[in-house]
C-alpha cells in the first residue's frame, strides 16, 4: 500500500514537472515571437521614418521667411502650447509648357489648427479681398496684397496686427502640388450643383479640356484638375445667367472658400486611411512644389499628433464671418459689427474664440 502511494506521488510529481516545462517552453516561445515581432516592427518603423524623411528633404525650406523671425514688438498675440496654428498659402505657380508662371499674389490663405486641448482639427479661410491695416505699408489694403510687404512675413504681420493670433509656421502649396496630390490618391468626392456643372463645363477653370466633359449634378469623384477648377470658382454665372452656388447655397468668395475647405477636408479624410506606401508616393510627387519654414522633425511630430488625435472631422470657419462685414466700392470686405459700423475687433474676437475656445463638438456660433 505504501509502495503504491509513493509511486502515485512520483507520477504526480512527474506530471506536474512536465506541465511546468511545457508552460516554460510555451512562455519562452511566446516571448521569442513577441521579441521578433517587436524587432521587425521597430525596424520597419525606423525604415519608414528614414524613407519619409528622405521624401521631406524634397520640400523647399525658406528660413529667411520663417514666421519666427517676424518682428512683432508692440503687437499682442494670443497662443496656447496645446494648440498649433499654421498659415497655409495657395499660390499660382503652375508648370506650363514654357516653365513655371511667375508667382503672383496668394489665391488661398487659411489657418490650419491642430487643437490638442479639445482634440479637434480646425480650418479657417481668410478672404483674400478682406481689407485690413498693414503697418508695413502704412495703409489699408487687401490681405493678399500684404504679400507685397515682404512675402509670407508681410501677410503674417498683418494677421498678427489685425487678429492678434500667433502662427507657428507656414506651408505654401503650388497649384501643381494640389493637382498631383489629389490624382495620386485617386480623386476626391464632392457634390456639384447644376450651376457649378454648367460653369465648369463652359469655362477654362479646368485647365485640360477633356476633363470638362462628363460632369454631373450630385456627388461624384473629381480628379486633381477638376478639383482645382472647382476650388477656383469665385464670381461667375451659369449659361442662363444664374450665379454659381455651392451645394449649401453660397456664392462669390464665401462659396469659393467653402469649396476649398471642403476639398481639403476630403483629401485629409482620405489620406488618413492610406497606407504608408501611399503617403510616400504622394510625398515624392508633390513635396518639391511645397515651401515651408518647418523642419523635418517638426513635420513628423505634427503628423503623429494629428493621427493620434483620432478624428478626420475638420471644423470650418471663414473670416470675415457672415453678417460681420460690409462691402466697399472696389469689392473689398470691410470688417464690421453690422451694416454701418466698421469694427476690427469683432472678427478678431470671433477668430480667437474659434481657435482657442471652441471645443469642436457642437456647431460654432459666435458668443459661445
Amino acid at each position: 500500500m505504501e509502495e503504491n502511494r509513493r509511486n502515485s506521488d512520483r507520477n504526480s510529481f512527474k506530471k506536474r514537472s512536465r506541465k511546468k516545462r511545457k508552460k516554460k517552453v510555451l512562455k519562452n516561445v511566446l516571448l521569442s515571437i513577441c521579441l521578433i515581432i517587436s524587432i521587425a516592427a521597430g525596424y520597419f518603423a525606423a525604415r519608414a521614418q528614414v524613407m519619409f524623411n528622405q521624401s521631406l528633404n524634397h520640400v523647399k525650406r525658406n528660413y529667411d521667411s520663417a514666421l519666427a523671425t517676424v518682428d512683432l514688438s508692440g503687437i499682442h498675440v494670443d497662443s496656447d502650447n496645446d494648440i498649433v496654428n499654421l498659415l497655409f498659402i495657395g499660390n499660382d505657380h503652375r508648370k506650363e509648357w514654357n516653365g513655371f508662371v511667375e508667382e503672383g499674389l496668394p489665391d488661398v490663405m487659411m489657418i490650419g489648427t491642430l487643437d490638442k486641448k479639445h482634440k479637434s482639427l480646425k480650418l479657417t479661410s481668410l478672404l483674400r479681398d478682406m481689407k485690413i491695416y498693414s503697418s508695413s505699408s502704412g495703409k489699408y489694403r487687401k490681405l493678399n496684397e500684404c504679400f507685397n510687404d515682404g512675402g509670407i512675413k508681410g501677410i503674417y504681420k498683418a494677421i498678427a496686427e489685425n487678429f492678434n493670433i500667433k502662427l507657428d509656421g507656414y506651408v505654401m502649396v503650388g497649384f501643381d502640388a494640389f493637382t498631383q496630390a489629389i490624382n495620386t490618391i485617386g480623386g476626391v468626392e464632392v457634390e456639384l450643383t447644376q450651376t457649378e456643372v454648367d460653369y465648369l463645363s463652359k469655362t477654362n477653370f479646368i485647365r485640360k479640356k477633356k476633363y470638362r466633359k462628363g460632369l454631373k449634378v450630385g456627388k461624384q469623384k473629381l480628379n486633381g484638375y477638376q478639383a482645382l477648377g472647382y476650388c477656383r470658382i469665385r464670381k461667375g454665372y451659369d449659361v442662363i445667367g444664374k450665379p454659381v452656388v455651392t451645394a449649401n447655397g453660397l456664392t462669390d468668395d464665401y462659396g469659393r472658400t467653402w469649396r476649398q475647405r471642403t476639398v481639403i477636408s476630403a483629401v485629409f479624410a482620405k489620406m488618413k486611411k492610406q497606407p504608408l506606401s501611399k503617403w510616400l508616393e504622394v510625398g515624392n510627387k508633390v513635396l518639391s512644389n511645397i515651401e515651408t519654414d518647418l523642419d523635418n522633425d517638426k513635420i513628423m511630430s505634427l503628423m503623429k499628433d494629428t493621427v493620434f488625435l483620432g478624428t478626420a472631422d475638420v471644423k470650418q470657419l471663414q473670416i470675415p464671418m457672415e453678417g460681420y462685414f460690409t462691402t466697399s466700392s472696389d469689392g473689398a470686405y470691410l470688417l464690421s459689427t453690422n451694416s454701418s459700423e466698421t469694427d476690427w475687433s469683432t472678427n478678431a474676437d470671433i477668430l480667437k474664440n474659434f481657435i482657442f475656445k471652441y471645443n469642436g463638438k457642437d456647431e460654432f456660433k459666435y458668443g459661445k
